[in-house]
This record gives structure tokens, sequence and C-alpha cells, in this order.
């Protein structure tokens, strides 16, 4: 469904006030001629320009770093542009087979290749030490900006590196607490309303801190993650470091949630302030979860900060979803998008006592909106505050700081490596055919339209977004028939209710465990005197059941049983056959958890291996069902004149 913000006329009136303000002050300036921004904008117009360029240019990129000789780097380079020549200039596109491999020319083009790359990197990302990032930090308080220090990097693969990345954030507490709260004072961004803030902000990834971060055991990642963040953040209250949890992939939103609210409950935390998470607004449930965070602080007793981001994640999000047959969990219209954020943006004004909002954003609409309501709400001034990405939106920066908003700025450090999947959703960002930058300051988009309500968008795109969102939403029940044979989704045990049906269909298996089960001929149980018993491979004291060993004779009764049945389901309509396949399916998706359960229990696999057998099963009756009604109808092989039956 579409987000139903509330239309004010007079908040409208303000906000386009604070819109029109905000173009007057920032004064869209073009880069100079030849200067490297100047060249960073004609790349990222040749990209825009060019999709399948974008893609192979992204994708390089995206692989730069695990590449170590010229001749690596020249070779995809070749190989990942030919795939683009349809796009590429005429002088590329000729110059691409005679492109050096080795020798002088091929290390120059490659050292070429990683130097634009890394220079690229380095307008998004701070620095690769501390103090590459401490140089970046002062020249952010000398133009009056805040700051929040990102370390680059995500869903660590072993415990070593877990921990390593723990370390790290000690020695970014410490190192940056030591330096900066030695600088002189910046009121703008140093206080807000009530006094002093913490200088020193920090952000930090979840998953960087366990390397088996996974929703399926929410309370064993829990435990781990808490354990490896709560050092930290007895560091920072030390320090007086604000530390806020930033929101990874839609399937660790609720796990990251919990660990959140777990953590901050525990007596060393439960009465600081300084700290906050980040939400996203693209996600359909994000109001859900914003009203539940706040009945949560109020409980706590103490406020938390929240982030407000639009989501950087959408186009993983999508392709995900589209894989897996799951629906969708973000909008998928960029008005949507920013229609929800204006909405989130109200509540969390509204419960500035419990959620101290940031808006994360660099759409001027949303911002002059963020302006309007708190005005209209009589929000305290310096009560909430901006922030932006660092090396993004500099003009807006400064236009938001000249109109007395404190503003901070989201500014990564790190190697180049972990820090590549972050240089590539800035890329898709800032070239995304709705990027609110891309048609500011690139496209030169009139304010009236960058300004526009998200809701009055035309009536034909509004109504067809909202049937792909129904669509999107509501999964595939009921359709997969008439659309013909799909794979069945796995089940998403990232949501909580998968996960409770789960333990309560193990929960009853078990009940059953240990029963005598005959064996079954012509429909008939038939006993015998031996047994084979089934034991839990994961635990081989644990009888699943026992089963009569069948005997020749029986085998051979079933066989004739079979021959006698063969002559009535050989002249079975196909129709009646197939509908046979197609009610089972139904019953095997109706019973899907206890099936799966009893994988389990009887081979030891772990729930989704267990839930993928049973998917493929009911694939197995859904597509053979098909097949056999395809080939029902008589094969003519006809030729001119002759007609065969």
């Amino acid at each position: 469904m579409a987000p139903d913000v509330q239309d004010d006329p007079s908040v409208e009136a303000l906000t386009q006030d604070y819109g029109r303000e905000i173009f007057a002050r920032l004064g869209r300036t073009m880069p100079l001629p030849f200067s490297p921004s100047w060249w960073d904008e004609r790349l990222m117009n040749w990209t825009m320009a060019a999709e399948a360029v974008k893609v192979q240019l992204f994708r390089f990129i995206d692989v730069l770093p695990l590449l170590h000789s010229p001749a690596e780097i020249n070779r995809h380079l070749r190989e990942y542009f030919n795939e683009a020549r349809a796009e590429l200039p005429r002088w590329m596109t000729a110059a691409l087979p005679y492109m050096p491999s080795n020798g002088l020319a091929g290390r120059l083009l490659a050292r070429a290749a990683r130097h634009n790359a890394e220079r690229l990197a380095r307008r998004f990302i701070a620095g690769s030490n501390l103090e590459e990032a401490l140089r970046a930090i002062a020249g952010l308080r000398r133009r009056s900006l805040a700051f929040t220090v990102d370390l680059l990097g995500e869903a660590t693969v072993t415990e070593a590196e877990a921990e390593r990345y723990q370390a790290e954030y000690f020695h970014l507490i410490e190192g940056l607490s030591r330096h900066v709260n030695t600088w002189e004072p910046v009121d703008l961004i140093d206080r807000d309303h009530q006094g002093p803030l913490a200088r020193v902000n920090v952000s930090v990834k979840l998953s960087s801190l366990y390397s088996q971060f996974d929703p399926l055991d929410p309370e064993g990642t829990s435990r781990a993650v808490r354990t490896r963040l709560r050092p930290i953040l007895l560091a920072a209250r030390r320090s007086h470091v604000f530390v806020n949890v930033d929101m990874e992939q839609f399937a660790c939103k609720d796990l990251t949630l919990r660990i959140f609210r777990e953590i901050l409950e525990e007596a060393e935390f439960r009465d600081w302030p300084d700290v906050g998470i980040a939400i996203q607004a693209y996600l359909r449930d994000c109001l859900t979860d914003l009203e539940a965070l706040a009945r949560w602080a109020e409980q706590r007793g103490t406020p938390v900060w929240v982030r407000l981001v639009k989501g950087a994640y959408w186009d993983y999000e999508t392709v995900v979803a589209a894989q897996q047959g799951w629906p969708v969990p973000v909008f998928t219209e960029k008005w949507q998008t920013d229609a929800k954020y204006e909405q989130a943006t109200r509540f969390l004004l509204e419960h500035h006592d419990l959620l101290r909002p940031a808006f994360g954003s660099h759409n001027v609409r949303s911002l002059a909106y963020a302006l309007a309501m708190a005005q209209k709400l009589g929000v305290p001034e310096r009560s909430f505050e901006v922030q932006m990405l660092y090396g993004m939106a500099e003009p807006i920066k400064d236009a938001m700081v000249s109109l007395g908003q404190r503003v901070r700025v989201y500014t990564p450090y790190g190697q180049l490596l972990p820090g590549m999947a972050y240089l590539v959703r800035r890329l898709l960002e800032n070239t995304a055919n709705e990027s609110f930058l891309r048609a500011s300051f690139t496209e030169h988009v009139s304010e009236e339209q960058l300004l526009m309500n998200p809701l009055k968008k035309s009536v034909i795109r509004d109504a067809w977004s909202l049937v792909k969102d129904q669509k999107n939403g509501t999964g595939r029940e009921g359709t997969q028939r008439a659309q013909g044979f799909q794979n069945e989704p796995l089940t998403d045990f990232s949501r909580d209710d998968a996960r409770q049906a789960m333990e309560r269909a193990l929960v009853e298996v078990g009940k059953l465990l240990g029963q005598h089960y005959p064996s079954v001929v012509d429909n008939k149980p038939v006993e015998a005197a031996a047994t084979i018993e089934s034991l839990n491979p994961s635990h081989t004291r644990q009888i699943v059941g026992r089963c009569s060993r069948a005997t020749v004779a029986d085998a051979e009764q079933a066989i004739a049983a079979a021959r006698k049945a063969f002559p009535a389901w050989r002249d079975t309509e196909p129709q009646t056959r197939a509908d046979y396949l197609f009610r089972a399916a139904d019953v095997l998706r109706r019973r899907r958890f206890e099936l799966a359960a009893w994988e389990v229990y009887e081979c030891g696999k772990q729930w989704r291996e267990a839930d993928a057998d049973v998917a493929e099963t009911i694939d197995y009756c859904e597509y053979y069902a098909r097949e056999m009604l395809r080939l029902a109808p008589p094969q003519h092989r006809d030729t001119p004149g002759e007609e065969n039956a």
C-alpha cells in the first residue's frame, strides 16, 4: 500500500518556503573545468547515460581490490567493457582489442585504472587510517559540521576478523576522544537545547562483530554480539563518545533491533542517552518499528536517537526478493519512500522526547518538510539534527549550516578492500535514475519539481504503483497455478513468525517420537516380527520411530496389488491424475513445517535444508502435474495430404 501522509496545507506551504530558502542559499555551482571534481562529474554523466557501461564499471570497481597484477587488471577491464561495447564511444570500442596486458604500457594502464578507482573511493571515504580520518574531521569542524565515523566493513566471516573489528572500535574510540575532546568547541554542533553533546560520534555495524550473525539463531547471535558490543559501549561511555548502530539488510533488521534493545536494558546502559539506531524509510514496516521503539524507550525511561534514512540496499532487497519469490520488503517507487519518510519524520518529531530525530537525507524536499513540521509542532530548536554522507551534497550541507541547523557527516574510513561495497552503494545512489542529487545538480530539474509533495505525482503512476505493490506484497498464494510453474519459495527464517512456526512444529513432532509404524501393503497395515529403528543422527540415543521390516512376501504382495491397480490408473483422465498431485502439493504446503521438523529429527538437517527439501517436493508435484496436462493432448505428426490421428 502507498504511505498515508496527512496532507496539511499549512505544513505544505511552510515546506515550500523552507525549500526555496535552502535552494537560494546553496547556489548550484559547477566544478572548474579539468579539476578532479569535473572529471568525476564527467564520469558520472557518462555512466548515467549508458546503463550497461555503469553496470560493467561498478563490477570492475567491486573486483579491483582482488586483482594484483597489471595483466589481471587489464584483462578484467577488457572483458567487462567488451560486454558494454554497444554503448561505448567508437574510439574506445576500437581500442579494446589492443589494450596492453604486460610491458610498460600495460603497467601504466593498470596503475591508472587503480589510481582513478582509489581517487573515486577517497571522494566518499575519509581515509585509510585514524590519522587521515582526523584530518578529514578537522576540516569538517572548520565548516561547523559535526561527524560520525564509520569503520568500513560488515558481515565478517571468521571470529578472528570479528575480534579485529572490535579492537579497531576500541582504537577508534580512544584515538578520536583523545584528540577531538581537546579541540575548541563549536557551539552549533557541540550543544543542543539541553546542554553539551558528545563531540565524538561513531557508527557500528553489528554484523562486523560476529562471524555467525544469523537471524535463524536470534538468541545465540544476540548473546555473541552483545559479548563483543558491551565492552565497546563501556569504553564509549567512559570517554563520552556517542554510539550509533547502523541498519543493514532487511534480513538483519529485526535481530539488530532486538540486540539494540536488549543491551540497552542492561544496568550499565539503561540510563545512557548517547546511543542511537538507524531506521530505513524504504521498508514497508518502518512505522511499525518506530512505534515499537517509542514504546520501548518510554519503558526504558531514557531517550535514544533515531537516524532516519531512506535506505541504501534497495537494489539488493529487490533482487533477493525476486530470486526467492518473497514479498518485496521495500517500496518499489521512490515517491512512496519519500512519502513514508515524511510520515516517519512527523512521528519522530511528535515523539522527540523519546526518540531524538536525526534526519539523514540529501533531498531538499525531505529536509524542508522536517524543518516545517518541527516549527508546526513547536519542537525545540537544536533538539534534532540533519545527517549527510561524506563527499556528497556539499552545497546542501553548507546551506543547512547557514540556516542554523546542526549537520552531522557520516564519515567512513578504512582500507579499500572492505570499502568497495560502500563505494558501489554510493555510486549507485549518485547515478540512480531518480536520485535527488542527480536531478538537482546534474539534470537541473526545476525547484518546483524538486519540492513537489511526493503524493502529488501523476494519478496514472500512483495507480500503477499501487497495483504493483499489492502484487509484490501478497506473495504468490492463489497465483502460482494461474501463472504456470514457479519454484516454491523457501521460508524466510529472518521473520519471527516463520521461526515460531518451525519451533512449534518441532515441539509437536517431538511428542510423536518413538512410535511404531507398520508396513502398508495394498492399503492395509502389515505387522512383522522384525523392526527397523530410525535414530536421530544428531542425537543417536533418540529414537525417531520404529517400523516393521517388510519381507520378500510383503514385497511380492505389493507388486501384485500395483499390477492389479494399474489398468484403472492407466485409464484415469490426465486432469484427475494431475489433480491428485496438485492436492498433494497443497497438503505439503499446509504441513510444511511439520514435515521439515521430521527431517530435522530423522536426518539431522538444519532448518533451511529441511525446509528446502519440502519446497523441492512441492515443486516436484506442481511440475509433473503440469507436464502431465501438457503432454495429454495427442501429438499429431501430419504431412501435406495426410492426417495422422
